[in-house]
């Protein structure tokens, strides 16, 4: 199953990926039977697009037992989480904004 999320992507993107999978959610975009070779050049055309737009984010993924976790994931732009392999496992993490109102913890 190949997923694509798209955020803040102008409506080409959104079009085009909806030529090649099914939107099933506002940037949310699944296929179950995508060939690599499909999937290699939609990321192409993304990445150009993606080039000279400067704006938004793509993040492509697929079952790859190769890659650590078993998923690829490919990113275009800024991710709101950065991705990670520690053994084996791909992990995902973010920036906490502080908030100096906020209570703190103290040990």
């Amino acid at each position: 199953m190949t997923v694509i999320v798209t955020r803040d992507v102008p409506d080409r993107f959104r079009g085009f990926l909806a030529s090649v999978a099914l939107e099933i959610a506002p940037g949310v975009y699944t296929a179950p039977d995508m060939t690599a070779s499909v999937r290699e050049r939609a990321w192409t055309v993304l990445e150009d697009w993606h080039q000279h737009a400067r704006q938004g984010a793509v993040v492509m993924t697929w079952p790859d037992g190769a890659a650590p976790g078993g998923q690829r994931v490919l990113v275009l732009g800024d991710a709101p989480r950065e991705l990670w392999v520690a053994d084996g496992l791909v992990l995902a993490r973010r920036d906490v904004p502080t908030d100096s109102g906020a209570p703190s913890i103290a040990p």
